[in-house]
């Protein structure tokens, strides 16, 4: 895809030590790929309007984790305090791209999950939220079916959206991580059925907006990938296609951009926002269990990106299962998320890494409660 995403005025090189320091992202909309007032606005908000000071949710349905964070506005700053958080591997999309369809067993293992999620809600007493579902439900036949019953069962109104909306949501959650120093940076989410990437401009005379130059959406990820060519095992020839696979979906990308050339310059870095990026920083650190303070935010030489690849594609299942970072939910998958890594270092030789554990839910949350602030003092 080549649409543009929204100018929304994000800014890089904001806090960064946790999602409570992140400052609040303004909405914007442009030529109708997001209007800010519905990205604002959740369809299962109880009301709209004024909410400054009121717990807020965010809950990201992903083709491979459901993810929910409750949080509220910081009394004395920009950002926000997380009060709740929820994160469950569902697989959702599961088995989609060879049936077409949400499995019943994919259906139950997620609205399990959405039920906690819906208590977790309730409980908080949140009074505005945004509830989005990605791309299992965009792609499976049977998603409207599957939204109708979560509605029913769980009373959570999952909205659909589409790929735009879904990079734009990751950009305004970690482009506070964004070095305001570079003039460029690739910023990218590795999902379950999807991978987005977007090439930001720093502007050094607005300060330091993130301007989005290009943004794409490729149909694949962890899930979808792993299904294609293994499953529990990979052997070395099937990662070699992986990543040669990837690598040819990158093309259309660099061909429109130039990227490679700009990154040969040194005046880029890379920043990753997904469960594989995480992962392998987590590998890297030697975590004896995975620790999001230690994480998110940390810098990672490109290099030791591709030797704990190297590192992980040596270990069998059960190696990566006993991992106290990686686990058996996510011993298969991944592979694929390095396989990924690989074909996106290749095709665009960076030297740095920034590691992101945040996104879509964080974007959500900060373009809320920018919304509401700006209606608080346009009516005070």
């Amino acid at each position: 895809m080549a649409d543009h995403l929204p100018h929304s005025g994000l800014r890089a090189g904001g806090p960064s030590s946790s999602a409570a320091g992140q400052p609040a992202v303004a909405s914007g909309a442009s030529s109708g790929q997001l209007d800010a007032d519905r990205t604002a606005v959740s369809k299962s908000s109880t009301k709209s309007g004024r909410h400054v000071g009121s717990r807020y949710a965010a809950l990201d349905l992903g083709t491979n984790n459901c993810r929910l964070l409750v949080a509220e506005p910081n009394r004395q700053g920009p950002g926000f305090k997380v009060t709740d958080a929820f994160s469950r591997i569902v697989r959702l999309g599961e088995g989609v791209e060879q049936s077409g369809i949400l499995s019943d067993a994919a259906v139950d293992r997620t609205l399990s999950a959405l039920r906690v999620c819906a208590n977790k809600m309730r409980r908080a007493n949140v009074s505005r939220a945004r509830t989005v579902a990605t791309e299992a439900c965009r792609r499976a036949n049977n998603g409207d079916d599957f939204l109708r019953r979560v509605r029913q069962e769980t009373g959570i109104d999952l909205e659909i959206i589409n790929p735009g909306e879904e990079a734009a949501l990751a950009l305004a959650g970690c482009a506070p991580l964004i070095d305001p120093d570079c003039e460029n940076a690739l910023v990218f989410d590795i999902g379950g059925g999807s991978t987005e990437l977007i090439w930001v401009e720093i502007d050094k005379t607005n300060d330091g907006e993130a301007r989005v130059l290009g943004w794409t959406s490729l149909a694949l990820g962890v899930v979808t990938l792993t299904e294609r060519y293994g499953g529990q095992e990979i052997a070395p020839e099937a990662y070699r296609q992986m990543v040669e696979f990837v690598a040819g979906e990158l093309t259309a990308f660099e061909d429109g951009h130039g990227i490679r050339d700009i990154a040969a310059g040194g005046v880029a870095h890379m920043l990753g926002t997904s469960g594989t990026v995480t992962t392998l920083a987590a590998v890297h650190l030697g975590l004896p269990r995975y620790d999001r303070s230690k994480v998110d935010g940390i810098w990672i030489d490109v290099d030791d990106i591709s030797r704990v690849s190297a590192l992980l594609g040596g270990m069998n299942f059960e190696d990566r299962a006993q991992h106290s970072c990686i686990r058996r939910a996510r011993a298969d998958l991944v592979i694929a998320g390095c396989a990924i890594m690989e074909a996106i270092i290749q095709t665009w030789p960076m030297q740095r890494l920034r590691v992101a554990d945040r996104g879509l839910r964080e974007g959500m949350l900060n373009q809320m409660m920018a919304a509401d602030q700006t209606i608080s003092r346009e009516t005070n």
